[in-house]
């Protein structure tokens, strides 16, 4: 790469939230030559195109929370942009599923805290509501949630990288470009391993490696990322006559996921998953894969060690869960239990990148900071991808602040 071009704003990640947030700026400001570096062959190729490619409707999130205003917004960006430029989607409803008369209270305040964040059309229903939805599934109460959905993320990023060219030709993608160090100032230099990048202003949506790339730009950080791996099981063609859409357990509020639930993909197929539990590599998607940096880095954080001791009993089961089918069926029978062992078969799994306070404590809400000429986005957690155009919105507003666009 010639070090005489100076892009004016380089962004380092090719997940979904990165090239969101290259399109927003590029289409406010179609003059601006940008730069969107990511270190793999392709784009989407972590947690964007590792999730259960669901459109969140933002029924969980604490009303007036980052998450829960972007998460709305985003939707509905987010399902226009599919309609506008064909890609896969289907608004087709979910229900989340209380299998025991404790979960009831639970799935009221999830209710409630869907029409606090606008949800339109949620509605508890009973059992024969739910056989008439799902005609496997097994609950005394279940909330309909319509405005939750399916979509190809994979598809909608290509796409977004395909319009910022068109918009401005002289922008560039580039892949294989793995960051190694920066030297900041008005002109800002990007060393990788394909070169040096000039860049006026940089924006980093780094994801499972924020944190790094926050401590490379000298940013004080109260936080560190640590991964956590969740598998997937896919039904057969047996069993996919049991589910149709998005079936959701009522989560457990002292454990920070969602729990095992089962979501039919845009290409027909459905998967059931994920769990969650601590992985030894922070792109470790093999059950056995490991990576000492990574390692070390995350045990040797005592809020990683807070976390373990909080949540020790649910993360053995996670852990026993992750070895065994059998474990793992007997969780997705509580919904659905006419499942068989052979109506499942191993799938795909992800990492989640949990950003972890000090104390052990889960930063559950989106994090976004500015360091002189840089934007960091620092914790993007679900539901990042269905708020990918919102969270393009906000880092667009802080440029326009911090960078006098």
């Amino acid at each position: 790469m010639p070090l005489s071009k100076v892009y004016d704003i380089t962004i380092v990640g090719g997940g979904i939230v990165g090239l969101a947030t290259a399109y927003k700026l590029q289409k406010k400001y179609p003059d601006l030559t940008l730069a969107v570096l990511e270190k793999e062959d392709r784009l989407a190729s972590h947690q964007t195109g590792r999730n259960s490619g669901v459109i969140h409707s933002g029924l969980y999130y604490r009303p007036g929370s980052y998450r829960a205003t972007n998460c709305v917004n985003g939707r509905k960006q987010l399902v226009a942009f599919a309609k506008a430029y064909d890609i896969d989607y289907d608004v087709c409803g979910k229900i989340v599923v209380a299998t025991q008369e404790e979960e009831l209270p639970r799935l009221e305040k999830i209710r409630e805290n869907g029409i606090k964040n606008g949800l339109v059309g949620i509605e508890v229903i009973d059992k024969a509501r739910i056989k008439e939805i799902e005609p496997y599934i097994e609950g005394i109460k279940a909330l309909w949630v319509p405005e939750s959905g399916i979509i190809d993320f994979k598809g909608v990023t290509i796409k977004l990288a395909e319009l910022i060219k068109e918009i401005n030709p002289e922008s560039e993608i580039i892949t294989n470009c793995e960051v190694k160090h920066l030297e900041k100032g008005e002109i800002s230099k990007v060393y990788t391993n394909l070169g040096t990048y000039k860049s006026r202003y940089l924006v980093f949506c780094a994801g499972l490696h924020s944190d790094r790339m926050a401590r490379k730009d000298k940013v004080n950080l109260d936080m560190r990322i640590v991964g956590f791996r969740g598998d997937y099981y896919d039904l057969t063609e047996v069993g996919m006559k049991k589910i149709k859409n998005l079936v959701y357990p009522v989560p457990n509020p002292e454990f920070p996921f969602l729990g095992v639930h089962f979501t039919r993909m845009t290409d027909g197929t459905i998967e059931c998953g994920p769990n969650a539990v601590f992985t030894f590599k922070r792109e470790g998607y093999g059950k056995t894969d490991f990576n000492i940096v990574d390692t070390v880095e995350a045990l040797l954080y005592k809020g990683t060690w807070k976390l373990f001791f909080k949540h020790w009993r649910f993360g053995l089961n996670e852990y026993k869960r992750a070895f065994s089918k059998r474990l793992f069926l007997k969780q997705l029978q509580r919904m659905c239990p006419g499942l068989t062992m052979d109506d499942i078969k191993p799938g795909r799994s992800g990492v989640r990148a949990m950003a972890l306070g000090d104390t052990g404590d889960v930063i559950d809400d989106f994090k976004i900071e500015c360091q002189d000429r840089s934007i960091h986005v620092l914790n993007a957690p679900s539901p990042a991808a269905t708020a990918c155009l919102a969270i393009g919105d906000e880092v667009m507003a802080m440029a326009e602040k911090h960078f006098g666009l």
